[in-house]
């Protein structure tokens, strides 16, 4: 994988500040969802199903552009990839079409129902048998894929939190009918960096690798930064903190970042008299990358 740490450099003094390798990867938002709605009884009376499809912040949770970054960098052909709080199909997608495995864990039937249909209209028949859906929570995955339990090549999770133990308020209920807002009401979608850490750690091979997906942002008036207090915990559960990507999600063209805003921020830019915070756009993601301690046959460290 790629650094920009001088490896030459010597090794700091006990309680200096480590520098730590840095990569950025261009990976826009890319990441297709069609409007979807569930089968209807045979025998059951006419009605109107509404269409289900996924809100923006729940699709650029993990887009294409970023899995395919992080499963060509972490894994070979015919490895098997997990994935934690799954919100769309992006990850399962892009596996397959890599000619790996992936299992997600996916706790929410309906939200099962709405990523399957979005993998069967966009895959090949003969590479859907390359992905799963398991119904358990993020933090239970080691029992929901025990079956893989030492054997995953890497796992991926895009955690729903303002902190390492505190989920993003929930909605009073779930908005534009989107399947992955639903299923944060209905199911703990918490991250418990304490359950789900050591979990992740289970199912991982030696040499294994965890990509958490975080973001700053702005909560109660102050910027919040998950990052730190999940590799404090990372650590604590045995993994090696081997790289900090910043993942650009909008396109470059040239020296310059192409930014659109929704309808929402345009408002708020036109109202003087707003109090509110400005509008924030999401250019960047960032990647903490952690990886079991071992070596493995199958590729380990790459």
């Amino acid at each position: 994988m790629t650094s920009t740490s001088n490896k030459s450099n010597p090794t700091p003094a006990s309680g200096a500040r480590q520098l730590l390798p840095l990569s950025v990867w261009l990976c826009p938002d890319d990441t297709t969802d069609q409007p979807t709605h569930h089968a209807q009884p045979c025998d059951g009376p006419a009605r109107r199903v509404p269409r289900t499809r996924t809100c923006e912040r729940h699709l650029g949770t993990i887009s294409s552009g970023l899995a395919r970054h992080l499963i060509t960098t972490a894994t070979g052909e015919g490895d098997v990839i997990a994935e934690a709080f799954t919100t769309n199909s992006a990850v399962l997608r892009a596996a397959a079409e890599l000619d790996r495995r992936a299992v997600a864990c996916v706790p929410h039937f309906p939200l099962a129902q709405h990523i399957g249909a979005q993998l069967r209209a966009h895959l090949p028949h003969e590479h859907l048998g390359r992905v799963a859906m398991r119904p358990c929570r993020a933090d239970q995955m080691h029992r929901g894929i025990a079956d893989h339990a030492g054997q995953v090549a890497l796992v991926i999770a895009a955690p729903p939190t303002a902190g390492s133990r505190t989920a993003e308020p929930r909605p009073r209920r779930a908005r534009g009918a989107c399947p992955a807002c639903l299923s944060d009401v209905l199911t703990d979608s918490a991250f418990h960096a304490q359950s789900f850490l050591p979990a992740a750690y289970r199912v991982l091979r030696p040499g294994g690798h965890l990509a958490v997906v975080t973001t700053a942002r702005h909560h109660n008036g102050h910027l919040i930064d998950p990052a730190p207090a999940i590799i404090r915990e990372a650590r604590k559960a045995g993994f090696r903190y081997s790289q900090h990507i910043i993942a650009v999600r909008v396109p470059v063209e040239g020296d310059t970042l192409l930014i659109q805003a929704g309808p929402g921020s345009l408002g708020q830019l036109r109202d003087i008299r707003s109090r509110a915070l400005p509008p924030a756009a999401r250019v960047h993601a960032d990647v903490c990358l952690l990886t079991r301690p071992g070596h493995s046959g199958q590729g380990g460290d790459r």
